[in-house]
Order: C-alpha cells, then structure tokens, then sequence
C-alpha cells in the first residue's frame, strides 16, 4: 500500500502523524511511504531522517493525495484539502465529526473511507489513539490554566499551589476520564485544591483511591457544578462522550457567580465544548473573556508540544495503521472490532450512530458496506 504523510496545515499544528522510527516499521512491511517536504520540522524530524527510514519526500500534498492509498493526518483535513480526497481511499486522523457539519458533509461527498483516530475503541471502553493526546492536553490545562491565572495575563492572580501561610488556589476539573486525571495529577502537585467531578460512582472510588488527599472527587451533578463554580481559580472542562457533540454543563448564567478573574479550560472543545460560552480558539489567539472570566478554548492542545505529542501519537496509531496498510480497510475492519469502531463516514455512508444522530442524517451499519 501507498501511504502519504501530510504536513498539517491547521494553524499553529507542529505535530506531524508517523515519526521516522514509525516509518522505518511501515517501510520494512512492504509499503511505500510518502511524506510531504517538510512535514516533520515542527517536531523536529528533518527530510533527511525520513529518507533515512525508506520513506520519499514529495514536494506538495496534492501529489500525496493523488498517488496514496491511505492518508494519515493529524488534525481533521481543512476545506482546501475536501476536493483532494478521492473514493475509497483510506483517511487516517482525528476527526471530531460531531463538532462540524460542513466536515462531515464534505467526507461523505468525497466518498472516501474516514476512520477517526478519537473512536477506534477497545472492549473494555478505552480509547487508545485518544488516551495520548488526552494525557498531553490533561496537563498542558492546568499549565495553561495556573498561566492565566497570573495578573498579567488578566486573571485573579492566584498562585494554585499557594505558599506557607496562604490559603492554595481551588481547581475544578468536570470528568473523571483520562483528561481529568493527567489535570489533577498536575493541580494536586502544585499544591492545589482539587475537586474532580463524575457521574459514575464506580470511577469516583477508584479516583478515591489513586489520588493524592488534596483532591476530593464527587458525584457529578448540575447541583454541585453551581456550587463548586463560585469558588473555583481554575475550572477545567474534561467530558468526552465517544464521537458525539460534548453536553454543555457549564451556562452562561454561572459565569456571574464566580470570581472576575478566574480561568475556564474547555478541553472538550474538539467536540463542541462543554461551556456554553466556549469556542474554538488557537495557539496563537488562545483566550478570550466573557463576563469576566477568561476562557481558554485551543482545539489542539497537543500541538504546541509536538516532540512529545508527536512520538506518542506514534505509538499508539502504528499497530492500527499497519493492520489497515496490510490488509485493507475492509479485511482490517471484519478482524478488528476496534477498527470497525473508528469508521464514521465510509464511501459516502455515515457510519457512527452519534454523528449521524448529531445532524440528524441517515446512520448505515458499517456491516452492511464490508
């Protein structure tokens, strides 16, 4: 198979998907690789390294796209890549359906077959091309957070870990999942105050037994968000519910009731957002403030550490993309329950019930196109 290595395009995206040592892998089972000149310098890998582990430097993307079986990406492709991608070629990348209709709309039209790095899923529930960069962003919220929180940037100017004598800063953290807890390992470290929020009672125990004593996880409610919001430095949105648009458990209403100053971190955004007031901002531009309170909304968080987010996001999609360049989307597919899981628009057809439901379109089985 032909497997082309695109340089990202969205703005202030330094990650590249597949490492040189990744290649060299793909290279020895007998596929063709192609990577984009320069795709690799944002995290460090030169065109040389790449040549180095068998792969062909190609000089734009409309090449790649023209000659490649399958595409990995990053990031979701941007309206100037729709029209490059061609029927029953294999797309490879995060996705985020829910959050765009014009995307989805625009990989049904191009008949290709779009797996979603963020939905390929094992048996027991876990997500593991999402496990890394949720680990990534997980951190970077509270980095960010304790960043904005200082009187420069516009906050409070609270110092989360406080100091002998003063009381330390509070961070709430919405969503027990891997997000929440990478964010509250960090906060708890500092020397925070933090309080973890989910729904499922048997994740709350296990939380209770893992953590440090500075955090204290509760059951989740409407109730207890408006409550626990008025004394928050640092609010930390961290829901995921599989392929589907993120509830918004934070309104506008409660902006209000908290401290002027305080920080908003919606790492949710990718999926919609879990605060009312959020929307998709850059690494460039990363906040902005409504009512107060500064929200930073960056849709890839992981971006702005791509030496490290480059080489984990490696680890956990090269198994999978060596399946699919082996076998083929639909072999991979009927022998891989977890691949099967990561279609969402294959040839035209939606094939994720929550992305389907989200815009109200027509869900096909993925077993009816294999």
């Amino acid at each position: 198979m032909i497997i082309g290595i695109l340089k990202e395009i969205k703005t202030d995206e330094y990650r590249v998907s597949m490492t040189p040592a990744g290649v060299e892998i793909l290279h020895q089972a007998g596929h063709e690789i192609l990577v984009e000149k320069n795709g690799g310098i944002g995290s460090a890998f030169t065109n040389e390294e790449y040549v180095a582990h068998g792969a062909q430097i190609v000089d734009t993307p409309e090449e790649i796209y023209r000659r490649a079986d399958m595409i990995m990406h990053v990031k979701e492709p941007q309206p100037s890549e729709y029209p490059l991608l061609r029927r029953g070629q294999i797309l490879f990348t995060y996705l985020h359906l829910a959050a765009s209709e014009d995307l989805t709309r625009a990989l049904m039209d191009s008949g290709a077959v779009c797996i979603a790095y963020e939905t390929i899923q094992k048996d027991d529930g876990s997500l593991p091309l999402l496990t890394p960069m949720s680990e990534v962003a997980g951190r970077m919220s509270v980095q960010e957070g304790a960043k904005y929180l200082e009187m420069a940037h516009g906050g409070l100017g609270v110092l989360l870990g406080g100091v002998p004598g003063v009381d330390p800063g509070n961070v709430l953290i919405i969503g027990g999942g891997v997000v929440g807890v990478n964010a509250a390992r960090v906060a708890c470290g500092l020397g925070a105050k933090v309080t973890i929020l989910d729904t499922n009672i048997d994740r709350l125990r296990y939380l209770s037994d893992i953590m440090p004593r500075n955090c204290f996880p509760l059951m989740s409610s409407p109730a207890a968000v408006r409550d626990l919001i008025q004394r928050s430095d640092v609010v930390i949105g961290a829901v995921l519910i599989p392929g589907a648009k993120t509830p918004k458990l934070v309104t506008r209403d409660m902006l209000a009731t908290m401290k002027p100053g305080a920080v908003m971190v919606d790492v949710a955004i990718d999926q919609g957002g879990c605060f009312e007031t959020s929307h998709p901002t850059t690494h460039r531009n990363p906040v902005f403030k409504v009512d107060g309170i500064i929200h930073y909304c960056v849709s890839n968080m992981p971006g702005a550490v791509p030496k490290t987010s480059t080489q984990a996001l490696t680890n956990a999609t090269l198994p999978y993309a060596v399946q699919l360049a082996d076998k083929g989307w639909q072999q991979a597919m009927r022998e891989s329950p977890e691949i099967a899981r990561g279609a969402n628009v294959v040839l035209g057809r939606i094939t994720y019930k929550n992305v389907a439901e989200t815009f109200g379109l027509e869900y096909v089985p993925l077993e009816e196109l294999l």
